[in-house]
């Protein structure tokens, strides 16, 4: 049976869904083991694994990339396991690499597959699937959304072992403090209905119709990062991993490939609905209902049936 370690990526107090997701998929390939990186309280969630490995140290409270790079490469170095995995997420991201070369550990990354001999890879914004073979001890990095967090989610009592961080003295890298965005005129974690605006779009005279259709749907307009990065709607809008998560019972994509960025901020919708010219387009894989209209002959068609 292989030993599989999982980093455990928390934040303001929660587990986040990646992890979950990677211990539900390490359960079907072995032995389970979460390596928790302060906020050793958060040991309560992981019933899931067979074991927690708890790093715990004043100066791990808040994620420094250095700080944590050195504990799990302690852990690591110590324990042996077969396959690392972290999430393909800025955190996980910060870690992975490092982890690689301190360990001399081949590193898959952009994982949305694995089993005991291959991982499958989804490169160029999900154009193209990778199989790569594994043998021997390596890194994983795993695309959220790859897997059902629910899987990894369930009630045990795992034996939990504390390990002293490494010295953690002269780090270069210092937490000053979190800066959030400040909240805008919608907070669209709250809404049941979010319209969300792509590339598609083509350009920012178009957006007032989306908001339309929003508004007769009785929710509000989020949108991908290109919107955000040319300035046609603001940062509060974005959905994605340098956004905002949202959960909400309706989410109409338009004009959106499905970027995993962006994927990993909308998967958890209830009912999510796409529009994409491309039949390729990787946001198909995540919809419940999709369509290859042109979205300039759609919104109009959904707006004057309301």
């Amino acid at each position: 049976m292989s030993n599989i370690y999982v980093i455990v990526e928390h934040f303001k107090g929660q587990v986040e869904d990646i992890t979950f997701e990677m211990m539900g998929k390490a359960k079907e390939l072995g032995d389970v083991t979460a390596v928790l990186i302060g906020a050793k309280d958060l040991a309560s969630q992981l019933g899931g694994a067979s074991k927690i490995i708890c790093v715990d140290d004043p100066s791990l409270n808040n994620f420094n990339p250095e700080a944590y790079c050195k504990s799990v490469d302690a852990v690591v170095a110590a324990g042996s396991p077969d396959m690392v995995l972290v999430g393909n997420t800025s955190m996980g991201m910060d870690i992975a690499a490092g982890l690689s070369v301190s360990q001399n550990m081949p590193l898959v990354a952009y994982a949305t597959e694995i089993s005991s001999g291959s991982v499958v890879s989804q490169l160029y914004g999900g154009k193209m699937n990778v199989e790569s073979s594994v043998s021997g001890a390596c890194v994983v990095s795993v695309l959220a959304g790859s897997f059902p967090a629910d899987a990894g989610r369930s009630d045990g009592s795992p034996v939990v072992e504390d390990m002293a961080a490494p010295d953690l003295s002269g780090l270069s890298v210092k937490f000053r403090k979190l800066i959030e965005p400040e909240g805008g005129d919608v907070d669209i974690t709250a809404q049941e209905v979010l319209v969300s605006a792509g590339r598609g779009i083509q350009n920012e005279d178009n957006v007032p119709m989306v908001e339309e259709l929003a508004a007769k749907l009785g929710g509000a307009v989020s949108c991908s990062r290109p919107i955000v990065d040319n300035k046609w709607l603001g940062k509060t809008r974005q959905v994605g991993k340098s956004g905002l998560k949202v959960k909400p019972k309706l989410y109409l994509a338009l004009g959106i490939s499905g970027a995993p960025e962006h994927i990993e901020g909308m998967k958890d919708a209830e009912l999510i609905i796409a529009c994409n010219t491309d039949p390729n387009a990787p946001i198909f894989e995540y919809a419940h209902y999709g369509c290859t209209a042109d979205l300039f002959d759609l919104i109009p068609a959904l707006s004057g049936k309301m």
